[in-house]
């Protein structure tokens, strides 16, 4: 996670540098070719002030979901960031270019939360809400309202995270000598 958040600010210093040119990279809403930014708009960011706000919570809840191991944290992260780009992209204002990491971060926040539920074990639930009570007041940036500011990212990070949950359950594992649930 340091290295991701380090590349990230790479960029952001890259960015600065020449003038803004990576920022091209955004999503700009329902234009074909802009479907190839999904990936690169979720590393790129409007200064220092929006990255600075996307470091913590990105270091730890991607920390916390890369504990599952990386295979299923890059899946994870994958599945989050093109459910995510691809609201911002059929959803956002037709003038705008969406950047930033957010939309993973909600969807890495919405992962913790469900998937306890969803791989129906006690010590993950527990996690997911201890996440919830420290970093669910984000969770008021998936609402519309606040200029410059894409509702859209979080709100589909949220459904990609929730996604997420259920496409990376973990299969309850069955005692030896018996039949696996539903035979």
């Amino acid at each position: 996670m340091v290295a991701w958040v380090a590349l990230l600010w790479i960029l952001l210093g890259i960015d600065d540098a020449t003038g803004g040119s990576l920022n091209t990279l955004g999503i700009t809403p329902r234009r074909p070719g802009e479907l190839l930014d999904i990936v690169p708009a979720a590393f790129l960011h409007g200064g220092v002030a929006h990255l600075a706000s996307n470091t913590l919570p990105l270091l730890v809840l991607g920390f916390l979901v890369a504990l599952g191991g990386l295979a299923r944290f890059f899946g994870i992260v994958a599945t989050v960031t093109i459910v995510s780009g691809l609201g911002v992209w059929l959803t956002a204002p037709g003038n705008s270019v969406t950047i930033g990491a957010s939309g993973v971060i909600f969807g890495l926040l919405a992962y913790l939360v469900v998937t306890g539920f969803v791989n129906r074990r006690v010590w993950e639930v527990v996690l997911g809400l201890v996440v919830l009570a420290v970093y669910g007041s984000i969770l008021l940036g998936a609402l519309p309202g606040t200029p410059g500011i894409s509702w859209q990212a979080h709100a589909f990070g949220l459904v990609g995270g929730v996604l997420a949950a259920f496409l990376f359950r973990r299969q309850r594992r069955t005692p030896p000598g018996t039949l696996p649930p539903g035979l």
